[in-house]
C-alpha cells in the first residue's frame, strides 16, 4: 500500500495572474513563487531579517500564495489529473469576473489578506467550487481526520469535515490569502500587519479583479504546492 504521505494532493485556489502586482507582492513576501517553484531572496523588512521572515512564512510559502476555494485533497480512485484539469477549465469558463477589495488584517493568530467588506461573490464562488469538485475528492484518511480535530472544531465544522472533507466551508468560510504562520504575540502580530499594510498599500487602494482560478498540485506532502495551470474566467 502506498503511504498517504506519497500520494499527490490537489487544490482549487484563487491565484492572481502571474504578471500581476498582487502575485508579485504576495510571492515576494512569502519568498517563493508557486508558478515557477523558485525561491525569492528577500531584503530585511521592518527589522525582520531573512531568518525571521522564513519562520514567519515557511508554512504559507509551502502552499503558495493563494485564496482557498477547494481545500487540498487526494484524487478518488476513479479520477485522474487530466479529468480534474478539464473540469477546472470548464468551471472557470462558467464564472464571471468580479472585484474584491483586499487588505492585510489579523485572522485569529494569523495575518492574511482579507476582504475589506462582505463579498457575496467570493462566497458564491467558493460554494460552487466545493460542490463542483467534491466528486474528485477521496475520503479523508483517519490520520487526516485526527489532524483536523486538533484544531478543536465545532460540531458543525466536524460534520462538514466528515461529509465534505474540510471543516471551513459554506457558512464557516472566510476568504483569506494567508501571509504568516501562527503569531501568538499580539504586539508582533500588530507589527506584521503594519509592515504588510505598507507592502500591499497599492493593492489595497483599489479593488482587485477576481478573474481566474488555478489548479495546484503537491506531488507528496513533503514537497510544496505548485501551480499546474491557471484558468481565466470567461463568462
Amino acid at each position: 500500500m502506498i503511504s498517504d504521505q506519497l500520494i499527490p494532493r490537489y487544490a482549487i485556489y484563487y491565484a492572481p495572474a502571474q504578471q500581476s502586482l498582487l502575485w508579485a507582492l504576495g510571492s515576494k513576501w512569502l519568498g517563493r513563487d508557486a508558478y515557477t517553484n523558485e525561491g525569492i531572496t528577500r531584503e530585511p523588512m521592518g527589522g525582520f531579517d531573512e531568518e525571521a521572515l522564513n519562520r514567519l512564512t515557511e508554512k504559507p510559502a509551502h502552499y503558495g500564495f493563494h485564496g482557498t476555494l477547494t481545500a487540498p485533497f487526494e484524487l478518488s480512485g476513479t479520477s485522474q489529473e487530466s479529468n480534474l484539469l478539464e473540469a477546472t477549465q470548464r468551471f472557470a469558463a462558467s464564472q464571471k469576473p468580479f472585484d474584491l477589495a483586499l487588505e492585510p488584517a489579523a485572522l485569529g493568530e494569523f495575518v492574511a489578506l482579507r476582504p475589506q467588506s462582505l463579498s457575496p461573490e467570493i462566497r458564491d464562488l467558493h460554494t460552487a467550487a466545493v460542490r463542483e469538485f467534491f466528486y474528485f475528492r477521496a475520503p479523508l484518511s483517519t490520520q487526516d481526520i485526527e489532524r483536523r480535530r486538533k484544531a478543536q472544531l465545532t460540531p458543525k465544522q466536524d460534520a462538514y469535515m466528515l461529509e465534505w472533507g474540510y471543516p471551513y466551508i459554506f457558512d464557516e468560510f472566510r476568504f483569506h490569502m494567508t501571509l504568516t504562520a501562527r503569531i501568538v504575540n499580539d504586539q508582533t502580530r500588530s507589527k506584521i500587519v503594519s509592515i504588510l499594510t505598507d507592502l500591499f498599500a497599492e493593492v489595497a487602494e483599489s479593488p482587485q479583479t477576481i478573474d481566474g482560478i488555478a489548479l495546484f498540485k503537491q506531488h507528496n506532502r513533503d514537497l510544496p504546492f505548485t501551480i499546474v495551470e491557471r484558468f481565466a474566467f470567461r463568462r
